[in-house]
Parts: C-alpha cells; structure tokens; sequence
C-alpha cells in the first residue's frame, strides 16, 4: 500500500537526514521525535477547543484531560509496537488488513480521510473565529470559504516544504503557550492586592455540571492529542527499541504538562461562566488581565500557527485521497494520473465547502459540531490501531520488541474511547455528530459489501 505523506513524517526524515549529514545514525534520538510529537500536536483542537470542555466540565476539566493523555499513550505505544516490528510503507491500513481483512482496511482507511477532512474543516471554522476578534460584524461562513480558497490555493501552487513551515510554526505556538505560563505565574508572584486578582482553578467546585459535564466533554479533550497515531507511525526511526517508550511517555508527559498548566492558568485567571465556547479561553482570560494588545497579539499566534497547521493537514488528505485511489479503494478517475494530486485536491476543496458552509445556518454551534464528528472520526480510527495490535502482536514472538502490560494497556484504551464516545449521545449539539459518524461507518460497510459483490473474488481492496 502507498505510504502517506505527512508534515510529522516529512520533519521526522528531516530531522534523521540532519543528523546522518552531523556523522550520526540516519535515525533519530527519543528526545527529537518527542519534540516534534509535542509541537506537532498542539493545535485548534486545544486552542480553541478548550473552551467547548472547560464549558462543558469547569476545572473537572483537568481530569479529562489527563485520561485523555493516558488513552493518547497506549494509542501511540500500540502503533508503536506494530511499527518496530512490522515497518511497512503503508499506514493504519496496512495493519489493519492483516488484522482483519480488506473489509476492515478499507472502511478504516477512508475512516482516517474523513477524519481528516472534519479535523481541516474545525481548524478553518477556527481560523475565522480568531479572526472575528477583530472583525465581529464579517459573517463566519464567509471567513470560512476564504481560509478554504486560500488554504487550497497555497497547496494547488505546488508548495510541498509544509514539515519546514510547520517547523517554523510549531516554535512560535509552544512559545506562546510557555510564554502564556510565564505572565500567569508573574501575576501570581506579584501578589493578590493589584488587579488582575487569581482566584481558584475549583471557584465553581470540581464538577459545576456535574459527573456528565465531564463525561461530554472527553471527545473533544480526546482531539486535542489528535496527531498522536501519526508520530507513532515514524517510532521506527528512532535508534533503539528503548527509545520509543522514552519518546512516548516524555511527548504525552511534557503535553499533559503544558495543557494542565496552562488550564490551571486560565481557570485562575478568568471565572468559569467567564469563559466562551466560540473564542479562545486563553484570549479570554488575556482580555482581564486588560494589558494593551496582548490579548491581540495572542490571538494572532495562534492564528497562524493553526493557519500553518490546516495547511499540512490539508496537503496530508489530498496525499491520503491519492492513496486510497492507487490501492482500488477510490474512484478511478482519482488513480495514476498526471492530475491526480489536483483532482484529490478539487475533490477535498468541494467537501470542505460542504462542510463549513453550515456555518452559514450554525454560526453559533458549527465548530461543535464539526470538532465533535472530528474527534468521533479520530476515535475510531484510534479504535481502529488498538485492535490490529491486539491481533497483530501475537505475530511478534522473538521479533524487536512487545509492549509490557499487554493485552490490558489496549483494554484500557478502548474502554475510554467507547466511554467517550458514548458520552457525547447525552449533549443535544454532539449527539448528531455522533450519530452522523456512525452512520458513515455503517455506509462505508455497506459500500465494501457491495464492491466485494461486484468485484467477487477479484477485489483486493
């Protein structure tokens, strides 16, 4: 099967080129793919995504997030596993038809794009809600189509280097987040009696709306470790079968660090009920502080360092389009042509614009929604790599490496994913996502079953 093409993957390989050109192994330490997990991940999804689960579950919050960090560990640490012992071009499909066959490699493959393609879909409706701090009367579904033409114009251009530009970006947005960290701790040290005054993470209590409150609010502290299953695709590159694990625990570690700290920061910062579903917390709790521009300012860094982000993702769905197409899993007019890349991108153009239209009906709820089917879409194929390495790793007696604490690691995962899951059916707004979600999966099921009809024993999806 065809490999994909990824941002993450792209400034792993160049990382591992840099360091054979120093002399060294043409492989990388644990400390480097950590880092470049760590930056890489960090995106909309926590950026503004935050704001949906600490309204949904005040500082319980904190909980989830940190559930999600194990449940994220155990999804890289399985694709991990199947990655030191089975290098393969492919991706999540490859391990998944030897797990369970073409039908499952096929509903899983298309999964994963239209993961990505609602993952593309949030960012952007994310770009055009950062922009309407400034430009509050421009509709959002206009925003929206603007960042779309853009987004896919910069990629129709030919321009491939996105692991550079995503590298340039990834400084500026884990900066701010440190940086972020450092005014709230020195508006801590300089004491209470001067504005802006700190107040408790819990003011509202642990759980203000209660045990479902933090329940809904999984699925989308889940997507905010969303990129997590691709940095575990390139665990091969790292020197030795020791590193891996290093790599995995110190990337989730410093990630739980950042985002806990930084939640902490704004629940401290700004009260709970203070806090809006459609604007970033962290502008929000930098508007008390009432420093001139530094709320704007903010707000431009993340503007466009998930602008760069949308940007890889989006190239990334036209190369995942492309392969599917290449492995008879696409329509034809999609495979081996001189176009291909244009047409998977036309493609991707045209249901994006479906997508964030809604915006146009939903200004209010649309990045819910889409951030809800996104990560639902992601938990599934999440779901998708824990159950191959489950059934894959039985092949692995005598090979490089087997995870510890096997098969219970993966039980683990999938018990959160489906709680999570499960979850969203009780909020009103995540239930259609949800719904819509499963029925792509039931649809993508019906369609192999009637390819494999047509096809007979011809298909080799």
């Amino acid at each position: 099967m065809k490999r994909i093409d990824h941002p993450i993957m792209t400034r792993v390989s160049q990382q591992a080129r840099k360091n054979s050109r120093l002399g060294q192994e043409a492989s990388i330490r644990w400390w480097q793919l950590a880092l470049i997990g760590i930056s890489s991940v960090i995106g909309a999804g926590f950026f503004l995504g935050s704001s949906l689960s600490i309204h949904a579950a005040g500082a319980s919050v904190l909980i989830g997030y940190l559930i999600s960090g194990i449940t994220a560990l155990t999804v890289f640490s399985s694709l991990a596993e199947m990655t030191v012992n089975d290098p393969e071009r492919g991706s999540f499909r490859t391990y998944a038809k030897k797990a369970y066959g073409s039908g499952f490699a096929f509903v899983f493959g298309w999964i994963y794009w239209f993961a990505g393609l609602l993952i593309v879909s949030s960012e952007i409706t994310a770009l055009a809600t950062f922009t309407r701090f400034w430009f509050p009367h421009v509709p959002l579904w206009l925003l929206c189509i603007l960042f779309a033409a853009v987004g896919t114009g910069i990629v129709l251009s030919g321009v491939k280097n996105f692991g550079t530009i995503e590298s340039f970006f990834a400084i500026i947005k884990t900066s701010a987040l440190i940086a972020f960290l450092l005014f709230a701790l020195i508006i801590f040290l300089k004491g209470s009696n001067l504005p802006p005054r700190l107040h408790s993470p819990f003011q509202s209590g642990l759980f203000p709306n209660g045990f479902f409150g933090l329940w809904q609010s999984l699925i989308v502290t889940l997507l905010s470790f969303g990129g997590i299953e691709i940095v575990g695709l390139t665990a091969d590159r790292c020197r030795t079968d020791k590193e891996v694990l290093q790599a995995g625990f110190s990337m989730i570690g410093v990630l739980l660090a950042i985002y806990l700290s930084s939640l902490a920061a704004i629940l401290a910062l700004a009260k709970f009920p203070q806090i809006d579903p459609n604007q970033s917390p962290f502008v929000t709790a930098l508007a008390i502080v009432r420093v001139p521009y530094i709320d704007s300012m903010f707000n431009l860094i993340i503007l466009t360092a998930a602008f760069s982000t949308m940007l890889g993702a989006l190239y990334s769905m036209t190369t995942i389009l492309g392969a599917l197409a290449d492995d008879d899993a696409a329509p034809r007019f999609l495979k081996n042509h001189k176009s291909q890349q244009k047409r998977c991108l036309a493609v991707t153009f045209l249901l994006l614009i479906v997508l964030i239209s809604s915006s146009y009906f939903l200004p209010k709820t649309v990045y819910e929604y889409l951030a809800t089917a996104a990560g639902t879409m992601l938990l599934l194929n999440w779901l998708n790599i824990l159950l191959s390495n489950l059934k894959n790793r039985k092949n692995y007696h005598g090979l490089h490496w087997r995870l510890k604490f096997q098969p219970f690691f993966a039980c683990f995962g999938i018990l959160i994913i489906l709680f999570s899951i499960c979850g969203a059916l009780f909020n009103d707004h995540q239930r259609v996502s949800v719904l819509l979600s499963v029925s792509m999966l039931s649809a993508l099921s019906f369609i192999y079953l009637l390819r494999k009809k047509a096809h007979g024993n011809k298909e080799q999806i």
